[in-house]
């Protein structure tokens, strides 16, 4: 697996209206995407920070996984994702290197990237996405 930087940080937030809000009149950032993923219930907002991202997400479905972190843990961060040059590939060599997986192979995620995540029991408490543009 080669690694070659962090993709994204994400955010699950109550209201992506108010979240960009605070990103861009607080922060001084500018939101370049706002995109719904509908398979994943969930609405997605981007902003560049230097090379990496920062991904805020608001569900579409309290029974959506980002609804029911809400609802367990609270807004907050959400996920890391790293960008590697194949998705699919990258979680195969996790699972074979004993990491339990969410996702087998990769599946289509936000801004056209195939993602897939590694559980969060297997990465010390952090839920991992690896996600590549093949």
């Amino acid at each position: 697996m080669n690694i070659s930087h962090i993709e994204h940080i994400g955010i699950a937030v109550n209201n992506l209206e108010e979240s960009i809000k605070y990103y861009e009149d607080v922060l001084g950032m500018k939101c370049y995407s706002i995109e719904e993923v509908e398979d994943q219930k969930v609405k997605t907002a981007f902003f560049l920070v230097g090379n990496t991202k920062i991904e805020l997400l608001e569900s579409t479905s309290p029974d959506g996984p980002i609804g029911k972190f809400i609802e367990k843990k609270g807004q907050g961060i959400h996920h890391i994702a790293f960008a590697v040059e194949n998705a699919t590939k990258a979680l195969q060599t996790a699972e074979e290197r004993g990491v339990r997986l969410i996702d087998k192979v990769s599946r289509k995620g936000a801004e056209g990237l195939n993602i897939g995540f590694l559980h969060p029991k297997s990465t010390h408490g952090v839920l991992t996405e690896l996600c590549s543009k093949e």
